[in-house]
């Protein structure tokens, strides 16, 4: 049998626009996928954007990057510009930069685990937008099925009462205005904390007796997939909610690397983006995001995505609920599909605990902004984790504007294309090996894409008018 080359595209269920190449094969009697490539299909424009600018413009500016994670942004924008103006931020700014990021990474993990994730193992209603769609198998029992739909339903009204709860202190969500220079917008009122606390209950009650107990279930009902979707097992993370006093976080950062025992220090020296494979001027490959340029070259030889690709001292690494979990020592079961979602879950839960903490210590009728003052030149570097993983701004500021601008984020570590060594990335490299019952229905490559959670709209933005597309189709590899 030959060699069988599909695309699935665009990848739906996500924010943003992807496209999955792979070529499957049989090996060992088992019809499986020998080799893949992840192509983010827009260009994104912000770091151009926003030279030139007043650079307490930029947490405005780049929340708009993306509408799933716009609190990471404004957050790692505010945080690059406390780094370059030398602002320490006060203990109620801490406390409302906490509450209104994590109300954002609850929304996101409900959002994720019932309605980008589930309909890859349930059959939705018979109608759009659920039809037309592949063949997700009749695995579950219909007691089990019409449950899951029952709270896939719940969730879209979940997720919009997180969207409230952070709303409370943030102003709007998404793109929030509260994250500045400094500190944070909102003063908090009594009536502020009773509302926010009664939406915040709510939410740790159906994580923690619905969507944990859900997420079991699935893993139960679908074990294989602890087995599937590892690729280098090498996971990172920037840490991420700051606790008291600023030094430590909530999640610490570190790496996790796959074969050896114990977290590893991270040097944010060691990150270095390739641009190879990707539609970039070769005079940008293999630079550190602090001295990096965003120059497009489109068309380019053997470039075949809008992703750059991170690397860290020349190697893969993810991220995620599941690098930050286990780097910090709060989920120790692998790295896989369902390794993913269960760590997504646990963390949810984590951090909606947290939550209450925070709103408890939250003193009302208080400033949470300390007036910074704009330096002629600096720069500065802000690292945070947003739902999907590690999120880096770097910054350099001159004769009082933003001379440079580069964005690191979770997706371009997770679905980047090849390097010049030629390592796949590491979404390409989990897709490797996973079975695949249908070539022209291959529901098991998007099970191991969407338990990345990729942010396409945080990677890659602005495309061509009259660029066709079609979800399934032959695709030749770049030669």
């Amino acid at each position: 049998m030959p060699v069988i080359s599909a695309a699935i595209d665009p990848i739906t269920r996500i924010e943003g626009h992807l496209k999955i190449n792979v070529n499957i094969d049989t090996v060992n009697g088992v019809q499986q996928v020998v080799d893949a490539w992840s192509q983010g299909t827009l260009f994104r424009g912000f770091e151009k954007i926003l030279e030139g600018r007043d650079p307490r413009d930029a947490p405005i500016i780049t929340s708009r990057i993306c509408g799933v994670c716009p609190t990471a942004h404004g957050k790692a924008a505010a945080l690059a510009l406390d780094n370059a103006f030398g602002v320490t931020i006060s203990e109620p700014a801490r406390l409302l930069r906490n509450l209104v990021h994590a109300a954002c990474f609850v929304e996101s993990d409900i959002l994720h685990f019932y309605l980008l994730s589930l309909p890859d193992y349930i059959r939705g209603p018979e109608m759009a937008p659920w039809l037309p769609g592949l063949d997700v198998g009749t695995r579950l029992d219909r007691r089990t099925e019409e449950g899951l739909r029952g709270h896939y339903l719940q969730a879209v009204a979940l997720r919009r009462k997180a969207h409230e709860m952070g709303a409370i202190y943030g102003g709007k969500l998404p793109h929030t205005p509260g994250f500045i220079a400094g500190g944070f917008t909102a003063v908090s009122s009594a009536e502020n904390k009773t509302a926010f606390q009664a939406l915040l209950d709510e939410l740790t009650a159906f994580v923690r007796d619905v969507y944990i107990p859900d997420a079991q279930v699935l893993a139960s009902l679908y074990d294989e997939y602890f087995s599937i979707g590892k690729g280098y097992g090498n996971l990172i993370s920037f840490g991420v909610f700051h606790q008291s006093g600023g030094a430590s976080t909530l999640f610490a950062k570190g790496r996790f690397v796959d074969g050896m025992a114990g977290v590893q220090p991270l040097d944010v020296a060691q990150i270095s983006e390739y641009v190879t494979h990707s539609w970039y001027a070769d005079s940008a490959n293999n630079q550190h995001p602090s001295v990096a340029d965003t120059v497009a070259q489109h068309p380019k030889h053997d470039a075949y995505s809008w992703l750059k690709a991170p690397r860290y001292s020349g190697a893969n690494y993810e991220c995620g609920p599941l690098s930050r979990m286990t780097i910090n020592g709060d989920y120790s079961n692998g790295v896989s599909v369902m390794d993913r979602h269960l760590a997504r879950a646990h963390e949810c839960l984590k951090i909606l605990t947290a939550m209450q903490a925070w709103l408890a210590a939250l003193p009302v009728g208080v400033s949470a902004f300390t007036p910074p003052t704009l330096p002629r030149n600096a720069v500065g570097v802000g690292l945070t984790e947003a739902p999907r993983g590690a999120l880096g701004h770097w910054l350099r500021i001159e004769n009082n504007v933003i001379q440079r601008y580069q964005v690191i984020t979770p997706t371009c570590w997770n679905c980047s294309p090849r390097d010049e060594a030629g390592q796949r990335g590491p979404l390409e490299q989990a897709l490797i090996g996973t079975p695949v019952t249908r070539a022209d229905q291959p529901i098991e490559v998007l099970r191991v894409v969407h338990s990345f959670d990729p942010c396409l709209d945080c990677a890659t933005h602005v495309m061509c008018a009259g660029a066709a597309t079609q979800r399934l189709d032959l695709w030749q590899p770049p030669r």
